[in-house]
């Protein structure tokens, strides 16, 4: 059924049972307020004329202020869909009220008094400045108009009024001026507990959003949150620098270690290769197994020559953490020789969503991918191998090596690859990385780690091994 066909019953929200009472609440105060007021005028009325045995002009008032309190509420409580307009139409209605009794107790300055502060207290309640100030200028037009009324027809005997009458009126303020009070506070505690509330949810749901991220990558978490991204089915082609990598000889290794040991070598691999994958701006996709999918440019790009040149560097840096790996597993015996293993690409593929409403999956497809995973395949132990299209973007910082084109599957032609070496800047005079890794030899020098006191212990350990390769010739 479209949206066009569906009935118009299913488009109105039914409130809640929590709504109807937040809304009975909400409206209680106003009720009991207004009971309140108009009772406390219904016996300044009685007082006033009681004397002159309650004459008949004043039968409906005393009716109004009776019955009008409970009409009001019947208004009140409808569900109407703007309450609070009709909450200031009925103060408008109230204030004329309160002007006329203010009128005709004119004489009496102190019971007048009282009745405007109680009227008063009603028109601030509303936290409108425009109702309030209209408010105010009805109760004083009204006021003036019964007053001069009351001098040209001289209605009733209001000059009797009995001396009870100002006390009573200041009783009833009270009351009213209490009760508003009250609820007030009441309203407020409400407002600071759901204040509470509404942190500890937000606090809670911070967490949570924090653990999901662990799941998707931080890129991507951001667009979402930050709501440049919508949640849904959809993708794009755009130009990206694509990343594989896997540990060559892993699968040996996976024969020969227990579980355990296994999986904490495995991740605190793939907690290295993260690390610097983000620090240099990449979007992890994926890990299978001792294998990582990255891409750049999406959904952040600094232009496809950058985001080359950091994929590049990246592999570089991945390259010498793995020795440094190595190196560290080796004391923990592990002898099996392990390398790492690159390919890069770059090329126009297609980024997005993938899979169903309920389960999506940020990803990229396209042949300039699958190029990518093949050149991963193809790379000797240690080897960077990139495509020609990512070497046109990186050979003036990047020192590469030609090497002859392979046949990939898929593709109809042989591919020209290149080999990293490094970057030029690190080519110079004084390499700062060195490492040597063979039956019976293994040493790996990075100058960018070592101390300067630790020159003199290198300089001793170098000598020593020298020493012992003349005596094992001799």
């Amino acid at each position: 059924m479209s949206r066009n066909q569906q009935p118009k019953a299913v488009k109105a929200k039914q409130p809640s049972f929590a709504d109807a009472r937040q809304h009975d609440f909400n409206l209680r105060p106003k009720i009991y307020a207004r009971y309140i007021a108009y009772l406390t005028l219904a016996f300044v009325t009685m007082t006033a004329t009681w004397r002159s045995g309650v004459p008949l002009w004043v039968v409906p008032i005393l009716a109004w202020q009776v019955i009008y309190p409970y009409a009001s509420s019947v208004i009140l409580r409808q569900r109407s869909e703007n309450p609070e307009r009709t909450s200031q139409v009925l103060t408008i209605i109230d204030s004329v009220f309160f002007g006329a009794m203010v009128g005709l107790l004119s004489n009496y300055p102190i019971t007048g008094l009282l009745i405007i502060i109680m009227a008063n207290a009603s028109y601030i309640a509303l936290g409108s400045i425009l109702i309030y100030f209209i408010s105010l200028i009805t109760t004083v037009a009204a006021a003036i108009l019964v007053f001069q009324g009351k001098n040209i027809l001289q209605v009733g005997n209001i000059e009797q009024i009995s001396n009870v009458t100002p006390y009573v009126c200041g009783i009833g303020a009270g009351i009213y001026i209490a009760v508003t009070s009250y609820f007030s506070t009441r309203h407020a505690q409400t407002l600071i507990q759901t204040r509470q509330q509404l942190e500890q949810q937000s606090r809670e749901y911070r967490n949570l959003s924090r653990q999901i991220a662990k799941y998707i990558s931080p890129q991507v978490w951001q667009t979402i949150f930050s709501g440049k991204r919508d949640v849904k089915l959809e993708n794009q082609r755009k130009r990206l620098v694509v990343f594989f990598s896997d540990i060559k000889g892993f699968t040996e290794m996976s024969e020969m270690l227990e579980p355990e040991a296994l999986t904490s070598i495995l991740n605190e691999y793939l907690n290295e290769m993260s690390k610097i994958a983000l620090r240099y701006g990449g979007t992890i996709d994926k890990f299978m197994g001792d294998a990582v999918m990255v891409f750049f440019g999406d959904p952040e790009t600094k232009g496809v020559k950058q985001d080359a040149e950091s994929c590049v560097a990246m592999a570089l840096e991945m390259r010498r953490t793995m020795h440094h790996l190595y190196a560290k597993w080796r004391k923990q015996g592990i002898t099996q020789g392990l390398e790492i293993r690159m390919g890069i690409n770059a090329g126009y593929c297609t980024v997005g969503n993938f899979g169903a409403e309920t389960r999506l999956d940020y990803t990229i497809i396209g042949k300039e991918v699958n190029l990518a995973s093949r050149l991963e395949t193809a790379a000797s132990s240690g080897e960077i191998l990139i495509s020609s299209a990512v070497y046109e973007l990186v050979k003036d910082t990047i020192s590469c090596r030609e090497k002859d084109p392979i046949s990939v599957k898929g593709f109809t032609r042989p591919v020209p690859v290149f080999s990293v070496v490094d970057h030029r800047r690190e080519l110079g005079s004084r390499p700062s990385f060195t490492n040597v890794d063979m039956d019976g030899f293994f040493m790996q020098l990075d100058l960018q780690h070592v101390k300067n006191y630790d020159i003199d212990r290198i300089n001793t350990a170098l000598e020593k091994a020298r020493e012992a390769i003349q005596k094992s010739l001799i």
